[in-house]
């Protein structure tokens, strides 16, 4: 219940952004007629944490689908012997009973009937209640385990059914999205020209501070990516978003991140300013909706906005403050 609550939502804010950012980028347009560098670096940071929000809005809800489609199949693997199981088990039933009353040496209702006395009767009665209690509670078990595994399932199904229904209107939101992209993406190029990069994307060595194991693997992997282009709701190996560029850099060390800039801050362990290392997530804005991968000296490797490519950053800056760092388990 509570997942479903959250994506219900999750998409009134996707639409409510969405919204915002169609009314922000029409009123772009009335106001760039000849604006200043740094008037439209404003606007277009303005427009974009309106959009981003909603890239990882969308990433959380098909992850949420993807996982519970695997759980549901999973669950019907698990159905199928026990449905047959089940079958054939009342066949043996069946058999028995036909048996008892078509004859035949081992019959149940002749063993009844040729008992000499009524106590004999009675004993041979009470054994063969007993053999029958104990193949219904064979079946009886079965049985209660299926429905167990039904039930799971018809709760999976109903969220499947609406988690489906999210990505559908997601997915019905992204020609528009795209729409608002192709605009920033105009926007930028007003600025710097239609490369949509500004300036080096690795003005120094990458990574800056060398570092053994996982993190320094993970940041190494980061350095790799740079130059490639953005690309919302991927991860590799053509493009990539914010969240999607740090779940590839940790994936190269072993470790598995989900894609969702929330869910890495919900995952991993806090760490100082002064703690920093490479490897560490970096995360911005009050609701964190972006991110980069820490990779020594004030500098990351980050995702940053469409247009743009996957570039080095120093992650002081007055366009992303700064919510907070975490660790990946390593």
């Amino acid at each position: 219940m509570r997942n479903r609550i959250h994506v219900r939502r999750g998409l009134r804010l996707v639409v409510a952004a969405a919204a915002a950012i169609g009314l922000c980028l029409s009123m772009t347009g009335q106001a760039v007629a000849a604006p200043s560098v740094s008037e439209l670096e404003r606007q277009i940071d303005a427009a974009w944490n309106k959009l981003e929000p909603i890239i990882e809005q969308y990433n959380m809800v098909h992850s949420q689908l993807t996982a519970n489609r695997a759980k549901a199949a999973a669950l019907s693997k698990r159905l199928a012997p026990l449905e047959l199981q089940i079958q054939l088990s009342g066949a043996e039933l069946n058999d028995a009973a036909a048996a008892m009353y078509m004859g035949g040496q081992v019959s149940r209702l002749n063993a009844l009937l040729s008992a000499p006395s009524p106590a004999e009767f009675a004993e041979k009665m009470t054994t063969l209640e007993l053999l029958a209690k104990t193949e219904q509670d064979q079946i009886a078990g079965v049985v209660v385990l299926r429905d167990r595994y039904a039930g799971d399932k018809a709760k999976l199904d109903t969220l499947v059914a609406e988690l489906t229904s999210q990505d559908t209107a997601l997915a019905a939101q992204k020609k528009t999205i795209e729409k608002q992209i192709a605009a920033l993406q105009k926007l930028r190029q007003q600025v710097y020209g239609t490369s949509g990069a500004t300036g080096k994307f690795k003005p120094v060595a990458c990574p800056v501070d060398y570092l053994s194991g996982p993190g320094g693997t993970a940041a190494k992997k980061a350095c790799s990516l740079i130059g490639k282009p953005y690309i919302w709701g991927a991860a590799g190996p053509d493009g990539y978003d914010c969240s999607g560029l740090t779940l590839t850099a940790w994936k190269a060390a072993g470790v598995t991140l989900r894609h969702y800039t929330k869910w890495q801050w919900e995952d991993n362990k806090p760490v100082s300013r002064a703690d920093l290392r490479p490897g560490d997530l970096v995360f911005f804005f009050s609701d964190l909706h972006h991110m980069g991968l820490y990779v020594g000296g004030g500098w990351m490797v980050h995702a940053p906005t469409t247009g743009d490519f996957v570039r080095m950053a120093k992650i002081d800056s007055p366009y992303l403050p700064i919510a907070g760092y975490r660790r990946p388990p390593a």
